[in-house]
């Protein structure tokens, strides 16, 4: 009967490591809020991602939604849709992102739909029997997936050139049958433009976004997490803290072909230090600097480097400084079909490694519809 146990606890590592590592244990989450609802800050559009998400001031588009609700204001057409699709860690990870902004008399309104998901995960927790037989058909596919929903509202407001928005999003997290977790958060944010200068403000989550979690485990499950020396995940609550993002762009006109637009982010996050440039248990700032090349609004280059990182020297005093560098094209098809212009966006980049491996081809599109947007 030992024998038959060991058996059974070695047959289900694999399914305990994914289930513990893709949960990302939330009972010790609890205790690390300031890495909550990570797949939230990812970013969304190639463009962006491309000049390493230092966009807040210049997105004028239905990825606005997301980056800085309040520069929806800024969309000419009658009604704006965006798609993006990226894999990341050798495909295991599937990003997927869809969003959709149309004008209105009082303003405009934005729908963002966000999944992250690892699918087709083994569960073999029923893989040996009580008589430590194997039998691979109780081995059955389960999937982790993280959901966001963003509503955008945005309006213009004096003086001049000033818009404010916000973002009331939904979260709903599932592992498998095992567990799923419920969320709700609000976003505000301001934009100004005057001339070719962009200024703009955002704070996310800014009422601190709670995840309610709760945990369905059959008894087997429980008896295999026991012996394996495990705790029993229990109902929890897991907290999303607030982050303030400020920037600034510049739109530069050279010779009436092409524009070149500086944008600078400072991204600071509270509740506990981090290894990035500014750090401290009460604030950090992580600065990003991106920058886009534009010729005849028909192609567009993009750079950005962010995610600047200290890392202790080994075996000596003092810090090595770690940055992560994005690379992104860009291509504008004017009025295709009769319908609008459609962007198509590629970008080269990870999300968060600064080390030069696991970067990801990030590829997204933006169709823009016919018509004047009400007045």
């Amino acid at each position: 009967m030992g024998q038959t146990r060991r058996s059974n606890i070695h047959s289900v590592l694999i399914f305990l490591t994914t289930f513990l590592l893709t949960s990302g244990y939330h009972n010790t989450l609890l205790a690390q809020e300031k890495y909550s609802n990570e797949f939230l800050k990812i970013g969304v559009g190639a463009r962006s991602l491309g000049m390493a998400n230092s966009v807040i001031a210049s997105t004028h588009d239905v990825h606005a939604g997301y980056w800085n609700p309040a520069n929806l204001t800024r969309i000419e057409n009658k009604f704006q849709v965006g798609f993006m699709h990226a894999s990341y860690f050798a495909n295991i990870a599937n990003y997927d992102y869809g969003s959709v902004a149309v004008p209105t008399d009082n303003g405009v309104i934005g729908v963002s739909i966000i999944r992250f998901g690892i699918d087709d995960i083994q569960n073999t927790i029923n893989l040996v029997d009580q008589n430590g037989n194997f039998n691979y058909a109780n081995i059955s596919l389960f999937s982790t997936v993280d959901y966001g929903f963003l509503v955008s509202y945005a309006r213009k407001i004096g003086p001049e050139g000033m818009s404010i928005g916000g973002n009331a999003k939904i979260v709903y997290r599932q592992l498998g049958d095992f567990a799923q977790a419920y969320g709700f958060g609000l976003d505000a944010a301001i934009s100004y433009e005057k001339k070719y200068w962009k200024f703009a403000g955002v704070v996310r989550d800014i009422t601190t976004t709670v995840n309610a979690w709760s945990y369905t485990l059959d008894e087997n499950t429980k008896e295999v997490f026991e012996q394996t020396g495990n705790e029993i995940p229990t109902n929890t609550t897991e907290l999303t803290l607030p982050t303030a993002v400020v920037g600034t762009a510049r739109d530069i006109p050279i010779k009436d072909l092409f524009v070149v637009t500086p944008e600078l982010n400072f991204e600071m996050t509270f509740g506990g230090m981090r290894p990035t440039l500014v750090s401290s248990e009460g604030i950090n700032v992580d600065p990003r600097l991106g920058l886009e090349v534009s010729y005849n609004n028909f192609i567009f280059l993009r750079g950005g480097v962010g995610q600047v990182q200290r890392e202790p020297k080994p075996f000596e005093d003092g810090h090595n400084y770690l940055i992560q560098s994005n690379f992104g094209l860009g291509i504008m098809l004017s009025n295709l079909f009769g319908l609008g212009n459609v962007a198509i966006d590629y970008a080269l980049t990870n999300i968060g490694e600064t080390d030069g491996q696991l970067y990801s081809n990030v590829f997204s599109v933006r169709m823009d519809f016919n018509g004047t947007k009400p007045n």
